[in-house]
């Protein structure tokens, strides 16, 4: 089951333990969202289908992807496909960027990071959130995963200053992840691995120090 399908099937407080990394994902981008003033121009680099183009509807919202990740998404409401090294923008176009779940296809990260901050204007924010234990997707375009210190790195050297940087749970939401994940690989398990993945994200609150986790949520201003 997909997340857009579970989000019309599953009631709320399941769908957050269920797909816990995916909620995260859509409560930071709302989140964000929120802080941009209205009329802001905001530029989604690795958009995707614009699926979170409804969450900028007060802004100037411009999505662009290379549109190669997924055969079957539909690509249309892009306003760009381009190459995230080489956005077709001039310097400081942009007060806000998002880049989310997207570093991971990026073969080379650190040029695409620098890029984003070249349209941004000075103090203008990026939202940027990736994986750190996650399966291999959208293959062969998938070729990183990111700890707390790869990410500050990256950023640094493009020209951020680190805001925040939010861990997406802890141990035993890795650990619910992957009962669900044996799941889809064997579906008989599901009587037995999914009462007992639902149990086990109640345990979540005792990592503390969350090495362990699906991702992180960075915001970052540019410098």
């Amino acid at each position: 089951m997909t997340y857009r399908e579970a989000k019309r099937r599953l009631p709320a407080c399941l769908l957050r333990q269920v797909y816990s990394f995916e909620t995260f994902i859509e409560e930071s981008v709302s989140g964000f969202a929120r802080s941009i003033p209205a009329g802001e121009r905001v530029l989604d680099a690795g958009a995707g289908e614009a699926q979170y183009a409804p969450f900028f509807a007060h802004a100037r919202y411009t999505a662009v992807d290379l549109a190669i990740g997924d055969p079957s998404w539909d690509y249309r409401k892009l306003d760009a496909v381009a190459d995230l090294e080489r956005l077709p923008f001039r310097e400081a176009s942009f007060g806000a960027a998002l880049n989310v779940v997207t570093l991971e296809h990026l073969a080379r990260p650190q040029e695409a990071l620098r890029e984003i901050a070249r349209v941004l204007r000075p103090g203008g924010r990026l939202l940027l959130i990736a994986p750190q234990e996650w399966e291999v997707h959208q293959a062969p375009h998938d070729y990183f995963r990111y700890t707390r210190h790869g990410l500050e790195h990256l950023l640094g050297e493009a020209g951020f200053e680190v805001e925040e940087l939010t861990p997406a749970g802890g141990l035993f939401r890795v650990l619910a992840r992957r009962l669900f994940n044996a799941c889809q690989i064997a579906p008989w398990l599901l009587p037995l691995f999914a009462p007992l993945a639902l149990l086990v994200t109640r345990l979540d609150p005792l990592d503390r120090r969350r090495d362990f986790t699906l991702g992180y949520r960075c915001i970052a201003r540019k410098r």
